[in-house]
């Protein structure tokens, strides 16, 4: 029997597809992999290795998210009220917490990020299953698996002391160990897995088709979270494999979509039409890091003092000690991270009209 749909349900072409959204994790992994000195220890990140990471990556995937709202007069016209609420509530809420404590801040921050990117691996695989006619069962196979991909090596991290390594800062995330409930989650990781490569063999046995990349994303997702969080105890191995899987197919995401949108209907706007006409991927690159810079500028100068030599422009700002200016400066320099975090979850929604 053959599937009824036999094409691919690539989101902008095979090759774009899998250089930009479905291999980065395996290459992060093959990465660590082949310089194993260098990223399975407990050490930090070299400065140079953090800024591209952190500041090309990182920080300036976040800032995509501009092309989607405030960059595209046509949405913002739209969701005007949405888009100018969101940033208010998330600043407000921020100096609440943060004013009450500070590790609470971070916290909650860590805990929305982590939900943020649980959901984009979901959202892909949506993608990619888009035009696939399968049973309820494999939909929950499926929807199940992507989750556990993740939610395992989070659980993990919760329930064993030792990692080296932190989400933003120390202690944000809860601890509490319990190897009896490891091994009973190691034992339903280990079965989901199982129960996944059954169903996709099941498949190619009935329909003789196989979904590629959804199947890539799945095996990237498993791949990535586990290495980066349960395998390897590094913070330079961690962040690699969960910035480079994350950011860089994000944005791809965003470039792909909204390119494809334009080209169909311009719109008037000299920063869209630059991000997405000719050399539009070098302006959009551009844009995005520049973004960042300024954000990592601002916390190095005012905030933090650890890496002057890279924000020298900052060095001169001076450091902020106050506990109620701190109350009020830190929620703000996390905003746009907050705000990205929390709009993901309208602008992929068709009934928004995003």
């Amino acid at each position: 029997m053959s599937h009824p749909n036999p094409n691919q349900p690539w989101l902008n072409s095979r090759i774009s597809d899998v250089v930009f959204i479905l291999s980065p994790p395996f290459f992060a992994l093959l990465l660590v992999l082949l310089f194993p000195s260098q990223f399975q220890n407990a050490a930090g990140v070299p400065l140079a290795y953090w800024v591209f990471l952190i500041v090309f990556i990182d920080v300036a995937h976040v800032y995509s998210t501009l092309y989607r709202t405030y960059f595209n007069p046509g949405n913002f016209k739209k969701q005007y009220t949405l888009l100018i609420a969101i940033p208010l509530a998330c600043y407000i809420a921020g100096v609440m917490v943060y004013h009450f404590d500070a590790l609470w801040f971070w916290r909650i921050l860590a805990y929305l990020a982590v939900y943020h990117f649980i959901r984009q691996q979901y959202g892909f695989m949506r993608l990619y299953s888009r035009n696939e006619q399968a049973s309820r069962a494999g939909q929950l196979i499926d929807k199940v698996a992507i989750y556990t991909a993740t939610l395992y090596p989070l659980l993990f991290w919760h329930l064993s002391t030792a990692r080296h390594f932190n989400w933003f800062i120390a202690g944000d995330f809860f601890s509490f160990k319990n190897d009896a409930l490891l091994k009973i989650s190691a034992l339903i990781y280990i079965a989901i897995i199982a129960l996944y490569l059954v169903k996709e063999i099941l498949v190619v046995i009935k329909q003789r088709w196989i979904n590629i990349p959804r199947n890539l994303l799945v095996a990237g997702t498993f791949l990535s979270w586990y290495f980066g969080i349960v395998y390897f105890n590094g913070d330079m191995a961690f962040t690699t494999l969960n910035v480079v899987s994350h950011g860089i197919p994000y944005m791809a995401l965003i470039w792909f979509f909204e390119k494809k949108k334009l080209d169909r209907n311009p719109v008037k706007s000299k920063i869209m039409a630059l991000s997405f006409g000719k050399w539009g991927i070098f302006y959009f690159l551009l844009i995005l890091i520049l973004f960042a810079y300024l954000e990592e500028g601002l916390w190095d100068g005012l905030v933090w003092k650890e890496h002057q030599a890279v924000f020298k422009p900052f060095s001169t700002l001076p450091q902020i000690t106050s506990s109620e200016l701190l109350s009020l400066l830190v929620p703000l320099l996390a905003l746009p991270q907050a705000t990205h975090y929390v709009l993901d979850g309208f602008i992929w929604k068709a009934k928004n009209k995003f």
